[in-house]
């Protein structure tokens, strides 16, 4: 008897689940890169309603209420332009995002933590020019050494990034999912190769 109670009173259909919008700027240049702009298709269909923003694209699913149907958005463009910001906030992801996800002493991927170039314990600071994503057995070897006495060297000095050498850099780090209908407004103002 139990096993007949429906404990799921919201159904939502797994599929709908994976339909984001991509989300562009009002000059249609994704607002971020890296993590790509992205919005559920129930804010995406709610900002549309609301006169938000500009339908660019649709997906072939749609979604129903009583009186209407809505094809799901797949692109969408603010009508209001939002200036993007020129400070880049120091955190961990930037900090990865500036030295593209790799050691700055072996040039490794993976699990990556950082570092203090010059140790905290020899007077220095948690800033941009002091901090660099390291690996862990990097990490470990440099311990509370400077570079000089651990016989490390850096793959390029620690800078501040500016936002758009961010928003740069995040291009090359496309999702694991880009819908075909995207592809058109990611890289267009990309600089060609000869």
């Amino acid at each position: 008897m139990a096993e007949d109670f429906r404990t799921d009173f919201v159904r939502e259909p797994s599929m709908l689940k994976h339909h984001p919008a991509l989300v562009l700027n009002a000059d249609y240049r994704p607002l971020s890169y890296y993590p790509l702009s992205l919005w559920s298709w129930q804010d995406a269909i709610k900002a549309a309603y609301l006169d938000r923003v500009d339908i660019v694209a649709e997906y072939d699913e749609t979604v129903r209420s009583p009186s209407t149907v809505i094809r799901i958005p797949s692109v969408i463009v603010l009508k209001d332009y939002v200036k993007p910001q020129k400070r880049v906030a120091f955190t961990r992801f930037n900090l990865f995002l500036r030295d593209e996800f790799q050691c700055q002493y072996c040039g490794t991927h993976g699990d990556l933590t950082f570092d203090h170039v010059v140790p905290r314990a020899a007077g220095g600071i948690t800033s941009w020019e002091n901090v660099v994503a390291a690996c862990s057995p990097c990490n470990l070897r440099k311990g509370s050494k400077s570079l000089r006495q651990a016989h490390m060297s850096l793959r390029k000095p620690p800078r501040e990034p500016g936002a758009e050498q961010l928003r740069n850099t995040g291009r090359k780090f496309p999702p694991n999912h880009l819908h075909e209908s995207w592809l058109d407004f990611l890289y267009w103002d990309a600089e060609l190769e000869a």
